[in-house]
């Protein structure tokens, strides 16, 4: 497999994880976001995902998946072990909610296309980040109280609403977003982040980071 990555994309970060804990083997191509007026937009990668984002999963089929979640569940079906969704169909719609709280309405209105977009229309770095943190804020809002007792989100195991929330968590650190409010959120990102599989995907330990 051939992940096509950038050590700070959260989308990508959430994959890593997802291939890290599984124990899949993948080569890491570095994507990078600022680099060259943007190495995603050139032909080259336009031809591997025509929404020319990160990440991008080339199997060995010569089949390339794309978009986070969609990448992670076909993980999650083609190794099954460690499974990142409860066997209960309610208990698999309450993790994917929390999922999707991130993946759908945070991280949209907060990834560099759309900040640098406001940057464009004019607004200043302040503005833009009171932007950032206000959707931050509203949605962990929302999923500090959807959160069951740990160590992580959904309990003993770990699931795909912890491998969205961590690089959310690091996000919202990256942009000093307070986070005194979100003490269950807290504990979830330490608990994972005791763990091999979450510490090898941090942005820090990639071979692009700068």
């Amino acid at each position: 497999m051939k992940l096509y990555t950038y050590f700070r994309s959260s989308a990508a970060y959430r994959v890593r994880i997802a291939l890290n804990l599984k124990e899949v083997p993948y080569n890491a191509v570095s994507v990078h976001l600022t680099k060259d007026g943007g190495q995603h937009r050139k032909p080259d990668y336009q031809a591997v995902n025509p929404q020319m984002r990160v990440p991008a999963l080339e199997l060995s089929t010569g089949d390339t998946l794309i978009q986070s979640l969609a990448i992670i569940e076909y993980l999650d079906e083609v190794f099954p072990d460690p499974a990142l969704l409860p066997t209960d169909a309610i208990e698999r719609a309450h993790v994917r909610a929390v999922a999707q709280i991130i993946a759908c309405d945070i991280h949209p209105t907060n990834n560099l296309v759309a900040l640098n977009y406001l940057r464009k229309l004019g607004h200043d770095d302040k503005t833009v980040n009171e932007w950032y943190a206000s959707w931050v804020v509203s949605g962990f809002e929302a999923i500090e109280t959807m959160l069951r007792p740990g160590p992580y989100a959904f309990g003993s195991h770990v699931t795909l609403a912890d491998l969205c929330l961590v690089p959310q968590v690091f996000n919202a650190r990256r942009f000093k977003v307070p986070l005194e409010r979100f003490p269950k959120i807290v504990a979830v990102d330490a608990a994972c982040a005791k763990l091999p599989a979450f510490d090898k995907a941090r942005p820090e330990n990639q071979f692009d980071s700068e």
